[in-house]
């Protein structure tokens, strides 16, 4: 077993031991709009459940050199944001995403994905996901170092939910075979659902 302190190692090497061991990690497409009404899309794989009830998600965002991504500004402007679950289907358009625009300019436009209505907030969503879920941010929480934030985690409130119909059982629960997510590995890697298999927790 190799033993290693991240504070005698750099920042690039701990980076590489997170993303190459707590995988595969889910990964949230998010839209939000600018303060010009530009709807920004980005992927982010530092994304989770936080509680049901309340429906809550997490969603970290980075800073580079202590500057907000797009992203970051625009949920704090206006505090909302839509989440999109990438799959198999959708993974090669979100990755055009992943282009660093200037601010104001839609990534959703170089990507050629397709703007939906929301229900419940004024950022739209994109036809081209099977999940969609309408976000209201609850909390913000800068993360620093040394003084300087370095992360921003927001945690958002699931006002509404878009579902296709072909992932949907009537008994409520979602078929992951028909969703097809595709998860982030490290580096340029990704990985599709393998082999399923089930454990019954004991009570």
């Amino acid at each position: 077993m190799i033993s290693i302190n991240p504070n005698a190692i750099s920042e690039h090497e701990v980076s590489k031991i997170l993303k190459g061991t707590i995988i595969p990690r889910p990964i949230a497409f998010v839209t939000t709009l600018s303060d010009k009404k530009v709807v920004n899309g980005a992927p982010f794989s530092y994304f989770n459940i936080v509680s049901p009830n309340p429906p809550m998600i997490s969603l970290a965002i980075q800073r580079e050199d202590g500057n907000q991504k797009d992203t970051t500004r625009n949920i704090n402007n206006n505090g909302e944001f839509v989440v999109h679950i990438v799959d198999q289907d959708n993974v090669s358009k979100v990755n055009v995403t992943a282009a660093s625009l200037p601010y104001n300019e839609s990534e959703l436009e170089l990507a050629k994905m397709t703007q939906v209505r929301s229900e419940m907030i004024s950022v739209p969503g994109i036809k081209e996901a099977k999940v969609r879920m309408e976000c209201k941010l609850i909390k913000v929480i800068p993360l620093k170092k040394e003084g300087r934030v370095i992360c921003d985690v927001f945690i958002g409130e699931a006002v509404h939910f878009h579902l296709d119909e072909k992932i949907y059982e009537e008994n409520g629960r979602i078929t992951a075979e028909k969703l097809n997510p595709v998860s982030r590995l490290a580096g340029a890697d990704y990985a599709k659902i393998g082999e399923v298999f089930s454990i019954v927790r004991p009570e």
